[in-house]
């Protein structure tokens, strides 16, 4: 790794340590950098509904170093019958987030990988498991932040939507891995990152790790997207995905498909970056992702203080669905489809 790269790629939000699995607590950036240690599945199910850890390929790793942690407690209770009494803690974690399908991949690798151990201690073969995940994912974000840089013309000014950077993944990221990569390579000389209502990834997250990597940033309002595209300077809206469907539809944070009609509008590029971990071609279309619907309360008050009035009803779906039509690039590990359909993602994702 250079090191252009290593300055912009020092933050690291899923760790292992030998006192279990530490997360950096997401809800207390940037005010606070605080660390969770987790010691059994239920806590790591319960951070992943909370969101002490989002965004979908993290939310994979969590669960693959959570199936560490219930295989060594399952065998410790149980050494003869660990394999099938794990199931109960397989279900506890795909339980915790419907939407994000690397959640769900991480934990059918692990379920499969269980099935081929010998008798014994599991300790130490799932702890390579897991960590083979999480050095994967790296990888994969690294492969494709080089990848969708190369579609970056120098000199050019993008706009990003809630938090894919190393805070939403094993390390790196994926759309801000784009971002990342382009502006080590001289492409990219300034980035615009919407805060991301309710939950304001955009504005805690984002933000604070482009500072934190000495990359410029400037924070918008979300509804200013329109009349900063309509000034000229935006050349790419760069977006990760909590999952793709086969025909190229696209799930990601809510206000990612109002952010592709207003950049089809103006002329500006649409790009979402994720793993093939985040590819579902057993879903037809976006109509067939399920969309997360969470707690009014997530609308109606900012950080602990109400700010609605009392009687009013929030909707607060965590999701949308951005069609494929809308969409310019999608870049994963395997390579670049552009203007996306089936017969393009079946051919990247291999038939």
């Amino acid at each position: 790794m250079s090191d252009q790269q290593i300055l912009h790629d020092r933050i690291r939000a899923v760790e292992w340590s030998e006192a279990g699995l530490k997360l950096l607590d997401q809800r207390l950036l940037p005010m606070l950098k605080q660390w969770v240690t987790l010691r059994d599945v239920e806590g790591v199910a319960n951070a992943i509904r909370d969101m002490v850890v989002r965004g979908a390929p993290a939310i994979g790793v969590t669960a693959a170093y959570g199936m560490v942690l219930a295989g060594r407690a399952r065998y410790v209770a149980s050494p003869r019958s660990w394999k099938q009494d794990i199931e109960a803690d397989l279900q506890t974690l795909a339980q915790s987030r419907p939407t994000a399908v690397n959640l769900f991949w991480a934990l059918e690798r692990m379920k499969v990988f269980i099935a081929t151990l010998p008798e014994g201690d599991p300790g130490v073969a799932l702890l390579e498991e897991a960590t083979r995940i999480h050095d994967e994912d790296i990888a994969a974000n690294r492969r494709m932040g080089a990848l969708g840089a190369e579609l970056i013309k120098s000199d050019s000014v993008v706009l990003t939507h809630c938090n894919t950077g190393s805070l939403a993944t094993g390390g790196f990221g994926t759309a801000l891995g784009v971002i990342r990569a382009a502006y080590g390579a001289g492409k990219i000389r300034h980035v615009y990152a919407d805060e991301t209502r309710p939950w304001l990834q955009g504005a805690r997250l984002t933000a604070w790790e482009l500072v934190e990597d000495e990359i410029p940033v400037t924070l918008i309002a979300d509804s200013a997207a329109a009349s900063l595209m309509r000034q000229g300077q935006v050349k790419w809206v760069i977006v990760g995905s909590d999952r793709i469907a086969a025909n190229g539809d696209v799930a990601n944070k809510i206000g990612t498909y109002s952010l592709a009609v207003i950049a089809r509008h103006h002329g500006v590029k649409f790009m979402v970056v994720a793993p093939t971990t985040t590819v579902d071609m057993n879903l037809s279309s976006g109509d067939q992702i399920p969309i997360e619907e969470r707690a009014e309360e997530e609308v109606l008050s900012l950080v602990g203080q109400r700010i609605a009035p009392q009687g009013v009803r929030a909707w607060n779906p965590s999701f949308d669905v951005t069609p494929a039509a809308l969409v310019d690039a999608i870049v994963t590990e395997r390579g670049v489809v552009l203007a996306p359909d089936v017969a393009k993602m079946r051919k990247m994702m291999g038939g």
